[in-house]
């Protein structure tokens, strides 16, 4: 899969606050950045000189083809110094971008049963995926159910738009202010034994306590599960080493993959967890 390396210079088409601290920024990009795959992210930084001198990672939310360019639309939470100055940038701005980068969901097995699984900003990549399996797997006809958790429902962003294209939604929120009041893994747990474990396929991305919970669910039920890690990153092409997790590698050993090289996509089963840390 080839990936595009260079700078590309982009303009802000919109740059709107849909719930306080969360922004969905609108970019306009030439034909040249090429289209992006489910799970896939990119670089992203001001285009001006003395802005951020590193690019902050995003997953793609939204991509819209054009004759003469492309739209790519990013989901963020203003968390830092990096998201704050993306967050202050308006329409007609430049931007630079990296990408598409990393390795995609793989949606090339067909299952009749996906459940799709998103904490928090990790709806972003979700979205996307659940976008690309509508308009390229209609035919498939799979039931989709979908477990969506935040802190409070004002984070819960988004679902209004997969809402019509899941069969069942499953919504979770810390403070009790929305749906089941816990994480996004117990009511999926609850439902994990009605799922043919031959004709199912779970996607997830979100916190990594929500990842190292849901592998420690699964641990005992045959189902595919792809997740996309969040992980910060310095370069996005693993020339820096700085997002890189550890994996189960083929003869059972301990070895180190690079989030934005070798993932961001991972089997759930690969992943070892540092017991007391919960880190990957």
């Amino acid at each position: 899969m080839p990936e595009k390396k260079a700078l590309l210079a982009g303009r802000v088409v919109s740059n709107r606050e849909i719930v306080q601290g969360h922004l969905v920024m609108t970019i306009r990009l030439p034909r040249a950045f090429g289209e992006p795959l489910p799970g896939q992210f990119v670089m992203l930084r001001p285009k001006e000189r003395g802005a951020l001198l590193l690019g902050r990672p995003f997953s793609v939310y939204d991509f819209q083809p054009g004759r003469r360019s492309v739209t790519l639309g990013i989901l963020y939470r203003v968390a830092g110094e990096g998201t704050r100055a993306l967050s202050l940038r308006r329409r007609g701005d430049d931007v630079e971008i990296l990408g598409p980068l990393g390795r995609p969901f793989d949606v090339s097995r067909h299952s009749g049963n996906i459940v799709l699984v998103a904490g928090g900003i990790g709806i972003a990549p979700i979205r996307f995926l659940l976008e690309h399996l509508r308009k390229n797997h209609a035919e498939a006809r799979s039931r989709i159910s979908l477990y969506a958790g935040a802190k409070t429902a004002s984070a819960l962003i988004g679902l209004e738009a997969l809402e019509p294209f899941c069969k069942d939604v499953h919504v979770c929120t810390d403070d009790c202010s929305m749906g089941h009041h816990g994480l996004v893994t117990e009511p999926l747990e609850k439902n994990l034994g009605s799922f043919p474990a031959d004709d199912t396929t779970v996607y997830a991305c979100g916190p990594v306590g929500m990842i190292r919970e849901l592998a420690g669910l699964l641990r005992d039920h045959p189902v595919p599960c792809q997740v996309s890690l969040e992980e910060r990153m310095a370069c996005g092409v693993g020339a820096c080493l700085g997002c890189a997790v550890a994996v189960r590698g083929p003869d059972g050993g301990r070895q180190y993959r690079r989030v934005c090289r070798e993932g961001p996509v991972f089997d759930i089963r690969e992943i070892l967890w540092d017991e007391g840390t919960g880190e990957a």
